[in-house]
């Protein structure tokens, strides 16, 4: 089994910056079998992927509303998944989620096999 836990979420300021963090465990669990994403849900909203990003960090995909502004990155010997988030706006305002799923690199939601409780973000305007 694998346990996901989110942390960095909080209340900012339209223009501000949060950066999230995920760590990952599990008795035979190695970050390195497993493609990562963070996901984000919005009241009222279906769950969508905000970023992705391979095993070894080779493929990296953005969602266009967050390209620009969002980073994604893994650090495979500390288990763990970031998301640094600049020049947040109001529309960012969601619950984040990281994920993980047993192919090497995907954007579909439904190849995510594990996922974390969820950490809030709020943006106000």
């Amino acid at each position: 089994q694998v346990q996901l836990v989110e942390s960095g979420g909080g209340l900012v300021q339209a223009g501000g910056s949060l950066r999230l963090s995920c760590a990952a465990s599990g008795r035979t669990f190695s970050v390195y079998d497993y493609g990562l994403g963070w996901f984000r849900q919005a009241p009222g909203k279906e769950r969508e992927i905000v970023a992705a990003i391979s095993r070894f960090s080779g493929s990296i995909y953005y969602a266009d509303s967050v390209k620009g502004r969002f980073t994604i990155s893994r650090d495979n010997a500390k288990s763990t998944l970031a998301l640094q988030m600049n020049s947040l706006k109001p529309e960012d305002t969601a619950v984040y989620y990281c994920a993980a799923s047993t192919s090497a690199y995907t954007l579909r939601r439904g190849d995510y096999n594990y996922w974390g409780q969820g950490t809030q973000v709020i943006v106000s305007s």
